[in-house]
């Protein structure tokens, strides 16, 4: 039978296929280790390079762009505030004139109730008109704020959808990873 003679150490036959055996799976061992090694580090690179900061940046330009909605939302209604003030200044200038012209043609009271009944006309539909444009601007207002509200809604959910996504693809590259049979 053959014998083999290492550092002191005499193998023959069984011996000999044992020691062939465990160096041969220890080395396997050690390839598997550095191939487990290997597909971490290409793992670490892959998440390494995913852009956050271009999230953030999107995120943040969404943002933006709906605070200066809310921000054009809210100066258009104080605009149309204003106008509805000066609206009012001048129906109350024209209730006062009527008034005077009221007191200074009592000898002629029949000129003055038909010039009273063509102001009241006027007033009355300057009125209707003012409500209708009020209803119209709180109408409008409504609207720009539940459109901001949806746009806000469907930009949260957006993100948490590709927020989900990406979470499922790191999870899905991961877990191929780990599948791999080389890891076993």
């Amino acid at each position: 039978m053959a014998e083999v003679e290492f550092g002191g150490l005499k193998f023959s036959g069984g011996k000999m296929v044992a020691l062939l055996t465990a160096l041969s799976t220890l080395g396997g061992a050690a390839w598997g280790g550095f191939e487990i090694y290997k597909d971490y580090m290409d793992m670490k690179e892959i998440i390494q390079n995913i852009d956050t900061d271009a999230i953030a940046a999107r995120n943040d330009v969404i943002e933006t762009k709906l605070d200066e909605a809310i921000e054009y939302t809210r100066d258009i209604k104080s605009g149309l505030k204003d106008d509805i003030f000066k609206l009012e200044e001048n129906i109350e200038r024209m209730e006062d004139k009527v008034d005077d012209a009221e007191n200074r043609m009592k000898d002629t009271q029949a000129s003055i109730e038909s010039t009273l009944a063509g102001v009241r006309k006027d007033l009355n539909e300057q009125s209707k008109d003012v409500t209708s444009s009020i209803r119209e601007v709180e109408a409008t207002v409504r609207a720009s704020e539940k459109d901001v509200r949806n746009v806000m809604k469907e930009t949260i959910k957006d993100l948490d959808a590709k927020m989900d996504k990406l979470d499922d693809d790191i999870r899905e590259t991961l877990q191929e990873a780990l599948d791999n049979p080389l890891n076993n």
